[in-house]
């Protein structure tokens, strides 16, 4: 089975890298890729459309950090993300952010997007993990104003956020490769304060879940 594990900075999969290079079972019956893809939208969708067509995985994973919108989920915090929402794409007019779909320059329904959102359908997939699945919105400029901040919960009612998690789902959805994405918590959407960042236990986070994952799964595809 051809798995790729996607992630923006080497940081945020490293030990992930360190679990595979020690345990050559998993290689022997799997070909586990870890991609670095960059940071943000563009980057993302350089890096996986790539992938996709020179390897065409089976399954492709996304981990990462992620701000959080809600007390809900306080740092270190794990989650699957079930939608995505491009949230910064867009304009401000007469004080009232406008996104694509409100401007009619593109269709809210068109395929693979389902009312504005990427959604993901890998139900099995997602269940497999014992957490909460949630809507994030991807953005180009991190969200540091209350302003912005009160606009994107209005209008979208995300939990987190994040900068390639939509350029994920939309390429997986439309190369039709099954896909789950896991991000942890670090900070508080806004927290500009690095102290209160949890930056090393979120990571830690998500790599013992793309770990559990990769595991219920090469249970199940053993040569």
């Amino acid at each position: 089975m051809k798995i790729v594990v996607a992630a923006a900075t080497n940081q945020e999969i490293e030990p992930l890298r360190i679990y595979l290079s020690e345990r050559l079972y998993l290689r022997s019956h799997h070909k586990i890729t870890c991609l670095i893809t960059g940071i943000g939208l563009m980057n993302a969708s350089y890096s996986l459309t790539r992938h996709m067509y020179r390897e065409r995985p089976d399954l492709a994973i996304q981990a990462g950090i992620a701000g959080s919108f809600s007390p809900l989920f306080p740092p270190e915090s794990v989650v699957v993300v079930k939608e995505e929402i491009v949230a910064d794409l867009g304009v401000m007019e007469n004080e009232e952010w406008m996104d694509i779909y409100d401007l009619s320059l593109a269709d809210p329904g068109q395929p693979p997007v389902t009312n504005k959102k990427l959604i993901n359908p890998n139900t099995s997939l997602m269940d497999k993990l014992p957490l909460r699945q949630v809507r994030s919105v991807s953005v180009n400029e991190i969200t540091t104003s209350a302003e912005r901040t009160q606009t994107y919960i209005q209008k979208y009612a995300p939990v987190i956020e994040s900068m390639e998690g939509a350029a994920f789902h939309k390429v997986c959805l439309e190369e039709q490769v099954p896909f789950v994405q896991i991000r942890a918590i670090s900070n508080f959407i806004g927290e500009r304060n690095k102290s209160n960042w949890k930056l090393t236990e979120a990571v830690h986070r998500t790599n013992e879940n793309v770990i559990l994952l990769i595991n219920k799964i090469a249970e199940l595809h053993q040569i």
